[in-house]
């Protein structure tokens, strides 16, 4: 107005005055107006995704959905504030995350036993008869093909999909909810759900066709194409980058819940259209069957047409359908007693093997692999199988340019059957082991006491290539980003003789690697800081020392609590441990004796400063001949901590109730364990109860 008022420009002055409030005032009824349109919006695309990807009926055309999803587009783009949850925009994936975050799920997500005989279905349909001997209600079974994918939660409060993540151990998984957004079979709003709060479970997978034209496009584009469909859609679900996953065509079908709060559902049949009636797609064939001699049916059915179908499976799973008696039922530590996974015998093809390469492993192992006319198993192309060692060879007699029959062990693995020898002519040629590794060229040897050929040297380069790529991995250190590849850049570079050398990189060494910008060696650095916050048993893993795995590595890490002790340690020291033999003892204590490796951990110690450590029970088990049962939540621990925390005081923990028995612990919700321990007498603890027993207020 001074500004005006200098410029005698009054009457110019009050014309913009008032054109500005007249703006404000229409800007108020346009965003209302925006509002309501972007709501209007959203609504009509997220209807007409479910008509197009859950119903396969759209009801208008591609081009009409395109300037429907424009407008949003230039809508949200001006008016960031109004995007609704469930936009369809943020199916185009966001901004590349740094690393995901853990998720505890709050019901576990248990694997399945499996059967691969008939025999093994009766056995299965026998058990589930004893258990329920006198129950009222008649035994159904739900039947569903089990698809070759990735296991994934999804979690809803008020129809609004909020957190998305793998299975991962069964217990804690990766967060990924960004890069589930994207896939269009998600939906982002359940439709008529009156649940306050839903867990879906199911699995991510790429159709057939769908692969074989990403395939196509990536062999067009000059690119390698992927293995297979399984592999590509575990791969695309857990990129840092959403938009690479929204760019795979990636499916997701419903299987199952977890918890749920504002829905009663009775039987498993109910669950599957419960979660059709609200907008996913459940597997495509599932069916209620009344008896064992219809699920053979179903097998049979699906063992005979499934390299036809347009989706992978590898199995029929086999549900108990009342849901109260999944309950009365139980599960075992890593599987529910209800459900079985019928898996289809191996498909198998005939090829020719065109060479035996060696391949040297970390310890020196000296494996042949056949290579081989590449064939295609199970929708697989097949170029290498493994032939273990050479008495394997020789008892299956196989040669190069043999006809074989190849497998994939359970649907996976390939593996070499059998050769015939009926149709060799005289061109095949017997294989023999070298007697120098075919990498350094060092001595190789065979103890009696052992089945494989063995490299002697330590520093052979195949072997610290992969005892660092073992180092790094998720068993490991879990060392982000370290692949083969670079692994093998640094040890050429002689920037690394060992995985203690990988704490002495400093950022520049990283960047003037091939195709390694700074961002990409400032993200190695940081992936190698946070590796030291591994755990003693993972870094015993990682260490690599020869018959040590996770179970061990446990034990040591529970009975004696640090890696300085466990190095100090003798074998009859060692031997004593309740699960360590005298072979695994030798194992232990011959690696830490070896002059080189006492190196590299001393490396290791001086660049981490200080090695993580375990805390080991000491002192007397009160607990110890006592067994226990856990059923509900409890509050202060979750029910693994629970368990844990009673094996440290000597109790066995078991999943079942019987007269043998001693406790149950009960927490909120018990389930058919508590009545059953009632009726057997049996003494019932409380969350207070059992705090007081193992000496907390």
């Amino acid at each position: 107005l001074m500004l005006a008022w200098k410029k005698r420009a009054f009457p110019r002055a009050n014309c913009q005055l008032t054109g500005l409030f007249a703006w404000h005032r229409f800007s108020v009824v346009n965003r209302d107006q925006v509002k309501a349109r972007i709501a209007e919006l959203t609504d009509q695309l997220n209807y007409h995704n479910y008509r197009y990807y859950i119903l396969d009926d759209p009801k208008i055309t591609d081009a009409e959905y395109d300037r429907l999803f424009d407008e949003l587009c230039a809508l949200e783009k001006q008016f960031t504030d109004l995007r609704q949850p469930d936009s369809p925009t943020q199916r185009v994936g966001a901004p590349p995350s740094d690393k995901f975050e853990s998720v505890r799920h709050s019901l576990p997500m248990l694997s399945l036993n499996k059967a691969t005989k008939p025999e093994e279905l009766a056995d299965f349909d026998r058990r589930i008869g004893e258990l329920l001997a006198g129950d009222p209600e008649p035994i159904e079974y739900v039947t569903e093909e089990k698809l070759d994918g990735l296991a994934v939660e999804l979690v809803y409060r008020d129809s609004l999909f909020i957190l998305g993540s793998t299975r991962g151990d069964g217990t804690t998984g990766e967060n990924i909810t960004p890069n589930l957004k994207t896939v269009r079979t998600i939906p982002l709003r359940l439709q008529k759900c009156n649940a306050v709060m839903l867990e879906v479970r199911g699995e991510i997978i790429i159709k057939k066709s769908d692969f074989a034209r990403l395939n196509r496009q990536r062999e067009e584009a000059g690119e390698e194409p992927y293995a297979n469909p399984r592999n590509t859609a575990a791969g695309s679900v857990r990129q840092l980058d959403s938009q690479v996953t929204a760019s795979r065509p990636l499916i997701f079908y419903a299987y199952g819940i977890g918890n749920v709060e504002g829905a009663t559902l009775k039987t498993q049949w109910e669950v599957l259209q419960f979660l059709r009636d609200i907008g996913f797609l459940i597997t495509p064939q599932a069916k209620l069957v009344a008896d064992r001699k219809e699920v053979r049916q179903r097998y049979d059915y699906f063992n005979d047409r499934r390299a036809a179908l347009d989706y992978d499976i590898d199995g029929l799973v086999v549900k108990v359908n009342s849901l109260r008696q999944q309950q009365k039922l139980g599960e075992l530590s890593r599987s529910p007693r209800w459900a079985i996974a019928m898996k289809f015998p191996p498909q198998q093809e005939e090829t020719i093997v065109e060479d035996i390469v060696v391949q040297v492993g970390r310890t020196g192992i000296l494996t042949p692999v056949a290579h081989l006319k590449p064939v295609r198993v199970g929708g697989v192309e097949v170029k290498r199988a493994s032939l273990h060692n050479y008495d394997e060879i020789i008892r299956k007699d196989i040669r190069i340019g043999d006809r074989v029959i190849v497998q994939r062990a359970g649907d996976v693995i390939p593996q070499v059957v059998k050769s015939f020898k009926e149709k060799r002519s005289s061109a095949e040629k017997q294989f023999a082991m070298p007697a120098r590794c075919p990498v350094c060229g060092s001595p190789v040897s065979k103890l009696e006491t052992e089945a494989y050929h063995r490299c002697l040297n330590l520093a052979c380069p195949a072997q610290v290539a992969e005892r660092i790529s073992h180092f790094a991995g998720k068993s490991g250190v879990d060392i982000d980003g370290l692949g083969p590849k670079l692994i093998e850049q640094l040890l050429e570079q002689k920037l690394i003789a060992d995985f203690a050398d990988l704490y002495y990189l400093k950022r520049d060494d990283i960047a003037s690697l091939d195709r390694m910008a700074e961002q990409s060696a400032d993200n190695l650095i940081i992936a190698l800081e946070r590796s030291k916050d591994t755990d003693l048993p993972h870094l015993l893993v990682a260490c690599g020392i020869p018959n040590v795995g996770e179970h061990v590595a446990s034990l040591l890490a529970d009975e004696v609590g640090s890696l300085e002790k466990i190095a100090a340690a003798s074998e009859t020291e060692l031997s004593a441990i309740v699960g360590i033999g005298p072979v695994v003892a030798q194992s232990i204590r011959d690696f830490f004796a070896n002059e080189e490796n006492q190196q590299v951990i001393k490396k290791l110690k001086s660049v981490w400063s200080k090695l993580p450590e375990h805390q080991i029970s000491v002192g007397p088990l009160p607990l110890k001949g006592k067994t226990f049962v856990l059923t509900g939540g409890l509050e202060r621990y979750s029910r693994n901590q629970a368990k844990k925390i009673l094996q440290k005081l000597g109790a066995k923990v078991s999943s079942l109730v019987t007269k043998k028995t001693d406790y149950v612990i009960a927490g909120s919700d018990p389930g058919s364990k508590y009545e059953k321990a009632v009726k057997l007498d049996i003494t019932i603890l409380l969350e207070d109860d059992f705090l007081k027993l193992i000496g907390e207020d």
